[in-house]
């Protein structure tokens, strides 16, 4: 088998009972649900044996089956909580699919709440991630905003440097911004691994991670009312586009607030 032979499954977690932006998955942004921006891309960047959405709702199934996505089985209500780790819901979705015959050499999780994600920034990770020998798993990241060299650990009225470096007389807490080593931050975008580090490992990531670098807003993550506020505007005003939700029979058009 050559690397472009391997088959992949899209897996897009979408549980339900989220605090800070009630019911985000199915709200509807620019006409519909912010699944369906996730779905999509998927669909559309025609490397995915099976698209699967990982819900403990119903409700959000429906959406999701409406959009072209699989919800072959819901997620245990038990692994849908905020403290919940992806571990928990991971490890079941891909036993669910193996005990049906369904078994993959790799997954992407591709999380619903990084809709200006599209169809070639998955293509570009999939040829990224086959490219490269001996890694486990990659992730999507993007150069940090506030570097961590500034950051601090309060204590009372106390605090020390989270990240204590650099020379005694020039500490990275106190050195410009542009004379420190470039730190990356993963984002919600998207992450591709083999599936044998869940079954053998334990874990979504494994041991050799390898970056995605993101671009322009490939990896907003909607995570707050201002969030999706700035979403909404950046849609409206131009400077971020939505993937295309194209038609699928029985669709609703647009989703509404009950959607």
């Amino acid at each position: 088998m050559t690397r472009h032979e391997y088959s992949i499954v899209a897996l897009i977690p979408a549980r339900s009972g989220s605090k800070r932006v009630a019911d985000k998955n199915v709200r509807p942004l620019a006409g519909h649900p912010l699944m369906a921006y996730t779905i999509s891309s998927a669909l559309q960047s025609g490397i995915f044996s099976d698209v699967i959405v990982s819900t403990d709702s119903e409700r959000y199934a429906d959406v999701a089956r409406q959009y072209g996505a699989e919800v072959p089985f819901l997620r245990p209500a038990g692994l849908g909580g905020d403290l919940s780790p992806d571990i928990e819901w991971l490890a079941h979705a891909l036993n669910q699919l193996r005990d049906e015959g369904r078994v993959y050499d790799c997954f992407s999780i591709l999380r619903p709440t990084s809709p200006f994600r599209t169809a070639d920034t998955i293509r570009r990770a999939w040829r990224a991630f086959l490219a490269e020998e001996g890694v486990d798993s990659l992730r999507a990241v993007e150069k940090c905003s506030q570097h961590p060299g500034k950051m601090w650990i309060v204590n009372a009225k106390r605090m020390v440097p989270l990240l204590p470096m650099g020379p005694p007389t020039q500490p990275w807490h106190s050195s410009q911004y542009q004379s420190l080593p470039e730190v990356y931050v993963q984002n919600a975008s998207l992450e591709i691994a083999w599936t044998k580090v869940v079954f053998e490992k334990k874990t979504i990531a494994g041991d050799v991670l390898m970056p995605f670098f993101t671009k322009d807003y490939e990896g907003f993550d909607i995570n707050s009312e201002y969030d999706w506020n700035l979403a909404e505007h950046l849609v409206n005003s131009g400077q971020a586009e939505l993937p295309a939700v194209p038609h699928f029979p029985g669709l609703l058009n647009g989703c509404s607030e009950k959607c």
